[in-house]
């Protein structure tokens, strides 16, 4: 029986998303595999590769063969300098870090309020527990609370007071309410 390293196809339409297989030569393309040993996703950027190294290794120290596109990833990964005793190829390219949307909106809220926003967390367990020490400090320093504008609006001379209008009008639902 004649062993292939290949690719298996699956994803949707003009979105592909390759799994590698060790699979039988005579099955089809998406048919049975043996083993699952990698993933392969072109779509990303940079493009997201997985390989299993030891059971690639494996596979490949027993006679199987990998089809050209695997090959190339497996030339990628190192993998197949590694079969073949040749130097290591240059790094993958990986992908940045995403940040954390929570953090961001909760320094853009505190920036928004006029709060100092404390020094970025590196792990959301760390924020979670800055979290309630910074609740518990805000009661306890009043300067602060001096320092902030008022939650009021400031009161424009020219402008009438609403409650005002409302209370001098002779329809009770406040002056420009409909009267139906």
């Amino acid at each position: 029986m004649a062993v292939k390293i290949r690719l298996l196809r699956m994803g949707k339409i003009r979105n592909p998303q390759y799994r590698i297989v060790v699979a039988d030569s005579r099955t089809k393309r998406d048919g049975r595999a043996i083993e699952y040993v990698g993933i392969y996703q072109p779509k990303h950027d940079p493009s997201l590769i997985e390989v299993k190294s030891e059971r690639v290794q494996y596979w490949l120290s027993v006679g199987a063969q990998p089809s050209e596109a695997v090959q190339r990833i497996l030339e990628k990964t190192g993998d197949w300098q590694q079969f073949k005793g040749l130097p290591a190829p240059p790094p993958l390219l990986v992908a940045p870090e995403k940040a954390n949307r929570q953090a961001a909106y909760e320094a853009e809220a505190k920036a928004a309020a006029g709060v100092e926003a404390p020094a970025k967390a590196a792990t959301p367990k760390k924020a979670k527990a800055e979290k309630p020490a910074a609740e518990a400090k805000a009661p306890a320093a009043p300067e602060v609370a001096e320092g902030r504008p008022s939650d009021t609006k400031a009161v424009d001379p020219a402008e009438p007071n609403r409650e005002a209008v409302a209370a001098d009008a002779k329809d009770p639902a406040g002056a420009g309410a409909d009267a139906s």
